[in-house]
């Protein structure tokens, strides 16, 4: 039996030290089950490819009718990053011994390409179809014949998975679990101060949270006035494609709302950013901005969003109290927030504030960091006190906005090689980050930064 030590920083009612220890005790019958991935997005999939890179075996559970479900609804979007950054090494050496088509690694995936490119043939291997199980909702997790309250011989007991599927429930055991389920589809409200209010789920006919495919909703937003809430790229991409419809449509009126102290913050490094696609988008809404076509309220503080002929959005705006009126559509570029509620019977460390596995925190704060900050981190920062359970991905970065795909395949990479114990591997570095230029810095404000 071995101790390992999982970072607590603040405590929490799992322990009363600063540093959690888990038994490691051999469980024979444990090790002969398989592995558990939640989630067949890109992050869910590398980890299926070093398992099979491995030789263990797993099970890749998906809610989705199809592989990658969340990307398909922001397919239109093109990505900042090439290629090169967004194809995970374990399963590019699978793809390549099967004789793939590699894409262009200079150029822009969007969404729909990610999956119809590199995502579903890799599904498509003989090493990794036969262990995807689609349509297979995970509602909860625990250790068998435990709750959450039983710590005796915990460890030794096998995960138990509880799946939704064809309206019945089933479970499935498994000796380690990783939720790469992500933060997509669980979206902060336009409220500024993150509480979901009744107002504003009683105007979900009139509200899109993320990125909308404009061209295919086209007759919703043309010839309205629209408000889009948001000073990130996401409220950037939206906008620009709001603009494209304008001008063919030219009653329709947008208004961006923002928290910052002034919308320069949001147009980032522009033609200095080393990410090209990124600063472009930058010197397009700087244009479409300087000439009017977007009309910019900012500092804004949204309290609540009202409905009655029209939309009324209520805030503050310099401490005075503004009430903007006559909107027909919102759409919400606020950010995601992860979903812990399949994870409520385990032992979770998770930070109070970013919602991230918390010794990761530190590294990710957005007031401090952006994704060209963060140094590149494995299995010993992701570990859990609930043994062979891990979050990766997004949902590691909770609230944070500075996660990257590249980052996400590094976590994996390291978590599979300790669950196949070799130790020396998971401690390796072996992430490769482009060099981002500005990704680290915001010219127009270095505390504002992110990817």
């Amino acid at each position: 039996m071995k101790t390992l030590k999982v970072i607590n920083q603040n405590g929490s009612c799992c322990t009363t030290t600063k540093d959690f220890d888990v038994q490691e005790s051999v469980n024979n019958s444990n090790k002969n089950l398989p592995i558990v991935i939640i989630g067949a997005g890109p992050i869910g999939l590398a980890t299926a490819a070093h398992l099979v890179e491995q030789n263990q075996a797993f099970i890749l559970l998906e809610a989705g009718r199809e592989i990658a479900h969340n990307i398909r609804t922001w397919g239109h979007v093109t990505l900042f990053s090439p290629w090169r950054y967004n194809i995970n090494k374990a399963a590019k050496a699978l793809l390549n011994a099967s004789g793939w088509e590699e894409p262009n690694l200079d150029t822009l995936p969007t969404g729909h390409e990610l999956i119809d490119l590199y995502l579903k043939p890799l599904s498509e291997l003989v090493q990794i179809k036969p262990n995807i199980q689609l349509n297979a909702k995970v509602v909860g997790i625990s250790r068998q014949l435990n709750d959450k309250m039983k710590t005796k011989n915990r460890v030794e007991q096998p995960f138990i998975i509880y799946i939704e599927q064809e309206n019945d429930i089933r479970m499935i055991e498994a000796r380690a679990v990783i939720d790469a389920t992500g933060t997509w589809g669980n979206p902060n409200p336009a409220n500024s101060t993150g509480v979901w209010l009744q107002n504003e789920k009683t105007l979900a006919n009139h509200i899109e949270y993320g990125i909308p495919d404009i061209n295919t909703n086209a007759k919703r937003y043309a010839n309205k006035k629209i408000a889009v809430i948001g000073g990130g790229h996401s409220a950037i991409n939206t906008l620009l494609a709001l603009a494209e419809l304008q001008e063919e449509n030219p009653a329709t009126k947008l208004v961006w709302i923002m928290r910052k102290k002034s919308v320069e913050e949001a147009y980032g490094g522009e033609e200095k950013d080393a990410l090209a696609a990124r600063g472009a988008l930058g010197v397009r809404i700087h244009e479409l901005v300087d000439t009017g076509k977007v009309e910019v309220i900012t500092p804004f503080y949204i309290s609540q969003v009202k409905k009655d002929e029209n939309i009324h959005i209520v805030g503050t705006i310099n401490r005075e109290q503004k009430v903007l009126t006559g909107f027909e559509e919102l759409i919400v570029n606020a950010g995601n927030r992860p979903d812990f509620s399949i994870n409520s019977e385990l032992c979770l460390f998770i930070d109070s504030t970013t919602e991230s596995v918390q010794a990761l925190a530190p590294l990710i704060d957005p007031n401090e960091h952006s994704c060209g900050t963060v140094r590149a981190h494995g299995e010993e920062i992701l570990r859990q006190p609930e043994k062979d359970f891990y979050i990766v991905g997004a949902k590691s970065y909770g609230r944070a906005p500075t996660f990257l795909m590249a980052t996400g395949y590094e976590q994996v990479r390291s978590i599979t090689a300790y669950l196949s114990d070799d130790e020396e591997a998971s401690k390796r570095v072996e992430l490769e980050l482009p060099e981002t230029g500005v990704c680290g810095i915001n010219l127009a404000d270095p505390s504002n930064s992110c990817c």
